[in-house]
């Protein structure tokens, strides 16, 4: 018997915001366009979203005036990408801003526990194409803040990446490249650890 071949089709932001407007899909469905593939996000549990909080709080605090600090709200990333990233730092103000998702940031912040290999690897070259120079990781797995910086571009036999990754612990501090002066704690990204056992108990 022949063997059954699946087929699969790639959706371009155009065609994805179409279904949005359509009715076809809601605007607050937990779906991201990333890679021209239809992902649907894990449900937030309590830690997740205390850290979404604690970014959120930081980077208004660290950013200051002048930046829209936005909460899991779209970037329209290139042909294919639509990414809804936990916490982004936009310049500007949302009365001043042009019409449609904003196609940059000057920092995304993504929350991780069964979303990491996704953080780390499709989210990751998504934004290393759009050439995010500041891209965090919380990863509430290990405790700590994976750091993704100089992104490459697209490179000959390769995707986009980044150049620099290091990973800092919760006793460690960061300066986001926007605003270099700011310093903020690792531990202040992290929720406690009892939220942590607290969610996983649920």
């Amino acid at each position: 018997m022949a063997s059954l071949r699946i087929r699969t089709r790639r959706w371009t932001r155009q065609e994805y915001d179409r279904l949005i407007e359509t009715g076809l899909l809601q605007e607050d469905d937990p779906i991201e366009l990333i890679e021209g593939r239809l992902v649907v996000a894990e449900p937030q549990h309590d830690p997740h979203a205390r850290a979404v909080e604690l970014a959120a709080e930081a980077l208004r605090f660290a950013l200051g005036h002048g930046w829209r600090i936005r909460v899991q709200l779209p970037l329209a990333l290139g042909p294919d990408s639509e990414p809804e990233p936990d916490v982004s730092g936009v310049r500007g103000t949302p009365r001043d801003a042009p019409s449609g998702h904003p196609t940059t940031a000057a920092l995304v912040v993504e929350v991780a526990d069964s979303s990491l290999r996704l953080d780390r690897g499709p989210k990751a070259r998504v934004y290393a194409r759009a050439e995010i120079a500041d891209y965090w990781i919380v990863n509430l797995i290990d405790r700590v803040l994976e750091v993704h910086r100089k992104p490459s571009g697209p490179r000959p036999g390769g995707p986009a990446a980044y150049v620099v990754v290091h990973t800092l612990d919760a006793d460690a501090t960061i300066a986001p490249l926007a605003a270099p002066q700011a310093r903020i704690a690792v531990a202040d990204l992290l929720p406690s650890p009892w939220a942590s056992a607290a969610g996983r108990d649920h």
